[in-house]
């Protein structure tokens, strides 16, 4: 017999719509973009992004509405509780939803995500016009 109880997900990295591991929230209703409060830090983890508590970040991503059984197939995925732990987290507009957590020791030395949203890891946030001397060289070469 199937448990038809539903419960929420905030989603922040690979679960995101457009993502790799999007295709687990088969059957999971999409309430809308959401965002944490800013007590959290996002860190690049290589393939996957983690939420970490103790930042200053408020960290972008997509709340759900799913069945037991979906969230259960994705504990298993994230490794719950070996490796993520899915703990309640509070929204920025005051909701209390589930979200998957890692420690900061669990991410030590990882780069963190300052803009908060695992989508924009990839955006340059360096000024084309930066850097010294020698940059401003180099620049200059290739437009002659």
């Amino acid at each position: 017999m199937t448990d038809r109880r539903e419960c929420q997900l905030f989603v922040y990295d690979t679960l995101r719509e457009g993502e790799a591991q999007h295709g687990l929230l088969a059957g999971a209703r999409l309430l809308g973009t959401a965002c944490t409060l800013p007590i959290f830090y996002l860190v690049d983890v290589g393939p996957y992004a983690a939420l970490v508590r103790g930042g200053r970040t408020a960290v972008t991503g997509e709340l759900y509405v799913m069945d037991l059984e979906t969230r259960g197939t994705i504990d298993v995925e994230r490794q719950v509780p070996i490796l993520f732990t899915r703990e309640k987290i509070q929204l920025a507009d005051a909701a209390d939803t589930d979200a998957y957590l890692l420690t900061n020791d669990q991410v030590r030395g990882r780069r963190r995500l300052a803009h908060g949203d695992w989508k924009k890891r990839f955006t340059r946030s360096i000024s084309p016009h930066s850097g010294g001397p020698w940059a401003a060289w180099a620049r200059g070469r290739w437009t002659k």
